[in-house]
């Protein structure tokens, strides 16, 4: 591979090859590769949604205190390069040409054993791993799991702590139809004797989690038992609130990102680094300072302009919540479009709920549930559809008055093909009163 473009379309063209649980792949990759994945001091974070988030939270703690920190997630949400980061940063074109060289003849040569093929989330796993093992190694690594845990191609390395977000129903046709068999799936990252940290609040998930941590001798944090966030208020850009564990009190902490379910994830973050003796004031600078783009993400004030990848229920709710709480006094227009593999008629069902003008648009994918569908699903009185997403949408801001709000959410593919082409058309159109 000589160009960008070359290792990329390699890369994608795994796609094809869908989803694959299981290790074995992985761990013939790793010992071809001489098992970089022992080199990498890593935080592993599973969950059903705020991954993400968390590890923006941490990651922004540890830079703050000074520590080099690469991260591995997904989706990205404007380039590919932003799945393997370093202090935030994306790593280079060129370091993308060099790994997929490194990568693309093992990969060819695993095709001719009984082991079959990589999938594209395997083949960047394998990426990011050599990448902070053998290229640009890291003070601390953190990973996101993919989907679930236990068979996830991450869950090849060897923490030195884990963080399980929460659970909610999402991949339900891969992890499982109940809180118990998901959350079975989640605790798979749970590895002996190392401290692992949740914010699910189900009892059927929890006693999971207790059951495989007493099994494995692993400490287990649990949100609202063992820390807990209280004195929640919201600011105009971000929240505020106090933290309280059984080792430590912090009074008025601020984060820049909208939502209550933000601070529940600030909160895991927290407790994360309390557990690796960060100063308070550190602390409190990194969390003030993270951001992670497409989650309540406000890209124009002028009007007010929201982006978030709510792509499941939970994460609808949450949306729904953070609206009113944040924008109570505005009209609100909401743009949504998904893929036909989720739980819709949940996430329609609270869509709903909300004092709003609802838009039903689609995007390009194989998965896509097409506009029409929406209104058959869960009909919405008054919803509107249209197929063309930027004819819908640059229609909708170019009548926004300072007393609205458009959000757009939904699938986070679909926030990534909208967030560059809205940033045209803010940028065209100057906003006037």
């Amino acid at each position: 591979m000589k160009t960008y473009d070359e290792a990329i379309h390699w890369i994608n063209s795994r796609l094809r090859f869908g989803i694959k649980p299981g290790l074995e792949r992985m761990q013939w990759m790793m010992e071809k590769l001489g098992s970089p994945e022992k080199k990498l001091k890593v935080i592993h974070i599973g969950g059903t949604n705020g991954k993400g988030s968390t590890v923006t939270y941490l990651r922004s703690i540890l830079n703050e205190a000074g520590y080099k920190v690469g991260t591995f997630t997904s989706p990205y949400i404007e380039t590919f390069n932003e799945r393997i980061s370093v202090n935030g940063a994306p790593i280079k074109d060129e370091e993308i040409i060099q790994l997929v060289n490194v990568i693309k003849p093992l990969v060819e040569e695993i095709e001719t054993t009984e082991l079959g093929t990589m999938t594209e989330f395997e083949v960047i796993t394998v990426m990011a791993i050599y990448y902070f093992a053998n290229m640009n190694p890291m003070d601390i690594n953190i990973f996101e799991v993919g989907l679930g845990g236990r068979l996830d191609s991450t869950n090849i390395l060897v923490p030195i702590m884990s963080i399980i977000t929460n659970i909610g129903m999402d991949h339900m046709n891969i992890l499982g139809n109940t809180v118990e068999e998901i959350a079975t799936e989640k605790a798979g990252i749970i590895k002996k004797d190392t401290p692992i940290i949740t914010g699910a609040k189900q009892e059927e998930a929890l006693n999971v989690f207790i059951e495989k941590s007493k099994l494995l001798g692993a400490k287990l944090l649990v949100g609202g038992k063992d820390f807990a966030i209280d004195e929640v208020k919201t600011l105009k850009k971000g929240e505020q609130f106090s933290y309280h564990s059984t080792v430590s009190f912090y009074k008025n902490i601020e984060i820049s990102m909208l939502g209550y379910h933000q601070v529940e994830n600030a909160s895991l973050a927290i407790t994360a680094a309390d557990f690796l003796k960060i100063p308070e004031h550190v602390l409190r600078e990194g969390l003030k300072k993270a951001f992670w783009p497409g989650r309540m993400e406000m890209v124009s004030e002028k009007p007010v302009v929201i982006l978030d990848g709510a792509h499941n229920p939970e994460g609808v709710l949450s949306l729904v919540q953070t609206i009113e709480e944040h924008f109570p006094n505005k009209r609100r227009h909401i743009v949504f479009a998904a893929l036909r593999d989720k739980e819709l008629k949940p996430m329609l069902k609270t869509l709903a709920s909300i004092e709003s003008k609802i838009y039903f648009t689609q995007f390009d994918s194989p998965r896509i549930t097409e506009a029409e569908e929406f209104l058959s699903i869960y009909p919405i009185p008054n919803a509107k559809v249209n197929s063309n997403w930027r004819e819908l949408i640059e229609n909708v801001y170019m009548t926004l008055t300072r007393d609205e709000v458009l959000i757009i959410s939904g699938s986070l593919y679909f926030i990534s093909e909208v967030k560059p082409y809205l940033r045209t058309i803010i940028k065209e159109n100057n906003y006037k009163d």
